[in-house]
């Protein structure tokens, strides 16, 4: 069942991102695709830290400093994994140069990311887990 929410969180999350950077697209009047990326990536790493943390892993809050180095380390989990993401959707961009590129290559990206992620913070983040 961890698994099923982490996939089903990791799609919402996945939505989140692809509909911020279309938002960013139509509005920013400079870089919008540099932009679109770094904002549509924030929206989905606050998200889907938080529904990890609550939904996923059923982890509790153990103090400030405990707390920030979970962060820490998931964000370098996240950094790893978003190199993937990013390297995906911007190869699928650079060689067909269309939306529909650019969000097959998203898309492709976050899966592999997620997938790896997973497992990650499964071991190294979350290893307190009660659920």
């Amino acid at each position: 069942m961890m698994f099923v929410r982490y996939v089903l969180f990791a799609v919402i999350a996945t939505l989140a991102n692809l509909v911020t950077q279309e938002a960013v697209i139509r509005v920013a009047p400079v870089a919008p695709l540099a932009l679109s990326i770094f904002m549509g990536t924030a929206i989905g790493f606050v998200l889907k830290y938080l529904l990890d943390k609550k939904w996923v892993f059923d982890d509790g809050f153990h103090g400030h400093r405990q707390e920030f180095q979970k962060i820490t380390l998931y964000g370098t989990f996240s950094v790893l994994t978003t190199l993937v993401f990013w390297g995906f959707e911007v190869t699928f961009w650079m060689i067909w140069r269309t939306d529909f590129a650019k969000y097959t290559g998203a898309v492709l990206g976050l899966a592999i990311g997620y997938a790896a992620k997973f497992a990650l913070d499964r071991t190294y983040v979350f290893k307190e887990r009660g659920a």
